[in-house]
Formats: structure tokens, sequence, C-alpha cells
């Protein structure tokens, strides 16, 4: 999985294995929350 910076409002993700397939576009909020969630486990 990668992403992209220099987006103010939105986190582009996308699979690093797969670089032509889809971008998924997730709100800063939301990345957070992601993020948190994957540090508690």
């Amino acid at each position: 999985m990668e992403i992209a910076p220099g987006f103010p409002d939105t986190v582009p993700v996308r699979d690093s294995k797969t670089s032509d397939g889809p971008i998924l576009l997730v709100t800063r909020s939301a990345w957070s929350a992601f993020l948190s969630g994957m540090r508690g486990r």
C-alpha cells in the first residue's frame, strides 16, 4: 500500500503492487482513524 503526499483534504491510497489499478480517496480524519486502529493491533 502506498499513499500520495501533497493533498490537503484527502489521502490517496493504492496498491503498490498494482500501480495502474484503482485509487481509494479517504478523508484525513478517516485515514487517522484507520492508522489508530492498526496501531492498536
